[in-house]
């Protein structure tokens, strides 16, 4: 089986780059973020077309997610139960990951907020959503062991996972506050599945479009996939997919994608 998530910067505009991209890479499930359209634009026909079922939640002009699978998802969830916001940014499902239709796997997926810098009311949002999260995935687990939350988390983990360290030290992404919470997620019992592989050095998902950022390798990873600790034998491998940053009006992100065998 086959994970990805991809924040794809407007579905409107890379539909085709996405359509293109699940030709070549066949996954079960594609967790999709800042769809930047309303419901009613989503275009589940282009989907059906190549295969695919969706779930999507959409927003006019920021935000929005959505789950592309072979397979339809059943209890569909949108958003984090219990923790008013009128931003779409999560959805979750469930999805069979056997023949006998015994087995299943919950698959959240999500646009965490920015926060935009320490200090402001958006970080105090992106404080509280990320609580709220955290409160709901704890409960999530209860029920369902074969657990996946992957998504665009606007989180670094560590230095590690950006390109300047020393420069970008306690800014947005990088901060203390926004990596404690990244931390008390994985302390649940989830695992960043990325790292149980040994990766290249300087390894990102996202590289602003200005300055040749993506030429340089001057990035962040900030796209993740944790997986739960019952996944965690399952892992077989994670990558980032860099080539859709190479694409004509590409995405600032690329795709990650898990495989479990």
């Amino acid at each position: 089986m086959k994970l990805a998530t991809w924040n794809v910067n407007s579905l409107t505009v890379r539909l085709p780059q996405v359509l293109d991209w699940l030709a070549q890479n066949p996954v079960d499930v594609l967790a999709l973020q800042e769809l930047k359209m309303t419901d009613d634009k989503f275009p589940a026909d282009a989907f059906t077309q190549a295969g695919y079922s969706a779930q999507w939640f959409g927003q006019k002009t920021y935000n929005g997610v959505a789950l592309v699978s072979r397979l339809p998802a059943a209890d569909v969830v949108k958003n984090i139960p219990g923790f008013s916001d009128d931003m779409s940014r999560v959805i979750s499902g469930t999805f069979t990951i056997d023949n006998d239709g015994q087995q299943s796997i919950r698959v959240i997926g999500g646009y965490f907020p920015n926060g935009q810098e320490p200090g402001c009311d958006k970080f105090d949002y992106k404080m509280n959503w990320l609580k709220g999260l955290r409160d709901w995935v704890r409960n999530e687990l209860l029920t369902h062991p074969n657990l996946v939350l992957m998504g665009d988390f606007n989180i670094t983990f560590d230095d590690a996972d950006v390109w300047d360290p020393v420069a970008l030290k306690d800014t947005i992404h990088c901060t203390e506050e926004e990596r404690y919470h990244l931390r008390a997620l994985v302390a649940l019992g989830l695992h960043d599945s990325f790292r149980l592989f040994q990766q290249p050095e300087k390894s990102y998902s996202w590289w602003d479009y200005r300055d040749f950022a993506f030429r340089r390798n001057r990035g962040l990873r900030i796209d993740h996939i944790l997986i739960s600790q019952a996944l965690r034998p399952l892992a077989k491998a994670c990558q980032i997919d860099k080539n859709p940053r190479k694409n004509e009006r590409p995405s600032d992100h690329a795709p990650v994608v898990l495989t479990l065998g």
